[in-house]
């Protein structure tokens, strides 16, 4: 059981509530770009660079950073300050990969995104990065996994 926020003494928002948020915003951003219904197939690259306080106003920046035929990569960053502010901190970030689901919930194709700049291209590479890394890191997994099971049977 999680304490509600600021509860046991605790004046950070828990990890797992920003988590829920980037995943909300994660959505709308990609249900917007399709204008259909999309999933959550991945999250990646999450971090946590500093704590979000009770109390402080809290935003949550997303855009597509690349698409494929039925996925598109969303970049998601946290940002926090203090209501008497202006000035806000990033305390988060990660990229999420969506897919678009059709009428009959099978993936469906997405409009294309073109990176227009340098920060647009910067980005594109990074996400081509991540997904080049994500295969790598699931190949090794189900090599480890199929000698475990090997060994196991």
């Amino acid at each position: 059981m999680i304490p509600r926020f600021g509860g046991s003494g605790s004046m950070q928002i828990p990890s797992g509530a920003v988590m829920k948020w980037i995943d909300q915003v994660g959505y709308t951003c990609a249900a917007g770009w399709t204008g259909s219904y999309c999933v959550t197939v991945y999250m990646g690259g999450l971090h946590f660079l500093a704590p979000i306080h009770v109390g402080e106003v809290v935003e949550l920046q997303a855009l597509v950073i690349r698409t494929g035929r039925s996925s598109m990569d969303i970049a998601v960053d946290v940002y926090a300050r203090d209501p008497k502010s202006v000035t806000r901190r990033r305390t988060g970030h990660c990229v999420i990969v969506f897919v678009a689901l059709g009428p009959d919930g099978k993936p469906s194709a997405v409009p294309q995104w073109k990176p227009r700049d340098e920060v647009d291209r910067a980005l594109h590479a990074y996400a081509i990065r991540l997904a080049e890394l994500r295969k790598q890191m699931d190949s090794e997994m189900e090599r480890r996994l199929s000698r475990t099971d090997e060994a196991a049977g």
